[in-house]
């Protein structure tokens, strides 16, 4: 029995030494079209590959799957998270679990995840073929069994040979990215970070918060790849130019506006940048009180009115900017939409259409925010796709 995947990254790789961990005797071959295998494991998180999540503050998985959800509700029944992690140290990795409940290698290197898997193919004798195209099931037509992994396609056309096998396809559209943003006072603040903030689009309810870093091109961080994920759709068909409104102070408005109260009772006699009540950045705090109050930035806690009060407030709650386009960085490792997860079984991830072929990884219209959420996704597929074979071998 032989077993052909197309797609050498991290999904087709966790697919192929599961498969031959369970089923030995299967032969199987990962045809790359690259000349490279697991590029993008190589990158991620840094250089240190954020590989899962801890889950810890996941209270409903759409909060971290804007796309295909329900799926990996279904499909965290087969291989979740927990068992990712089991399954890394279990195969000589050791993991840590940090702060932020991301998951990184203990060695702090994606390399150690990379020659895990290299060295468990050569150890299972998996054949890995580099520079090969696959673009038609006539070129692995003696395989038993095929299987998809080539991840994220950024445009439709690479997915066509698969429309033509009569499967529905997803628009697939960029997601994970940061934002351009035209405001030069505001790029003068490059380099700085805000260690909590929200941002939303404004008259919808998408909105995400985390760390925000000003960049020299607008905004980054993980409060903006997150809304760039719940937003994928909405600001692709907007040509990423759209209004976005930053709550810099997480703190009910009343609140904010109580400790306005309290600072120009008890040091009135302060400059207002000489005394930041909310733990801004003082170069932020600066920035905001001049956009609020511009000529009177400089003035006195006591000598505050009530418009003066209620423009700090707003800008601290709801400063506006524009989004004028995507990260020029190629930054986005993550692509929403592919293959309809209505063209397959979601028991086991094969084809509708097309019986022994199925689908693992990016190349499904699943796809997660920030935070090893996209790897997730990549183990429990690919887990999944390798016992359905199993299971039909036996």
């Amino acid at each position: 029995m032989k077993t052909a995947i197309i797609g050498g990254g991290a999904a087709g790789f966790f697919l192929a030494i599961n498969l031959k961990e369970m089923l030995p005797e299967m032969e199987v071959t990962i045809f790359e079209r690259s000349h490279k295998v697991l590029s993008k494991v190589e990158i991620s998180g840094g250089g240190r590959c954020n590989c899962t999540n801890s889950f810890e503050e996941v209270k409903d998985l759409q909060m971290v799957y804007p796309r295909g959800h329900r799926l990996m509700k279904r499909l965290f029944n087969v291989f979740d998270y927990r068992d990712a992690f089991a399954w890394f140290e279990q195969h000589g990795v050791p993991l840590v679990t940090q702060d932020d409940h991301c998951v990184f290698p203990e060695a702090q290197d994606s390399h150690v995840i990379i020659n895990c898997f290299l060295s468990l193919a050569r150890r299972y004798h998996i054949r890995i073929v580099l520079g090969k195209r696959i673009e038609s099931l006539e070129e692995v037509g003696d395989y038993d069994f095929i299987a998809v992994t080539t991840g994220g396609s950024p445009k439709e056309e690479g997915l066509s040979w698969l429309t033509d096998l009569g499967h529905a396809i997803e628009k697939t559209v960029p997601s994970l990215f940061t934002f351009q943003v035209v405001d030069e006072k505001l790029t003068t603040l490059m380099g700085l970070v805000v260690e909590q903030a929200t941002v939303m689009i404004p008259g919808t309810k998408l909105r995400a918060n985390g760390p925000l870093l000003i960049t020299h091109w607008g905004m980054s961080g993980p409060a903006i790849l997150k809304l760039s994920s719940y937003a994928a759709r909405l600001l692709a068909e907007n040509s990423y130019r759209m209004p976005l409104s930053v709550r810099w102070v997480e703190r009910h408005d009343t609140d904010i506006e109580a400790a306005i109260s309290e600072t120009m009772s008890c040091h009135s006699q302060k400059q207002l940048p000489s005394f930041n009540p909310f733990g801004l950045p003082q170069r932020l705090w600066s920035f905001l009180l001049e956009k609020s109050l511009a000529d009177r930035a400089e003035i006195r806690w006591y000598e505050l009115n009530k418009k003066d009060v209620n423009r700090l407030v707003n800008t601290l709650c709801n400063d506006t900017y524009q989004i004028s386009g995507r990260g020029t960085f190629k930054d986005e490792f993550v692509t929403c939409g592919g293959v309809s997860l209505k063209s397959v079984n979601p028991s086991t991830l094969e084809s509708k259409t097309v019986p022994h072929l199925f689908f693992a990884g990016e190349v499904l219209d699943i796809d997660g925010i920030t935070g090893g959420f996209n790897f997730q996704a990549a183990w429990t597929t690919a887990y999944t796709v390798a016992s359905a074979i199993v299971a039909k071998v036996s």
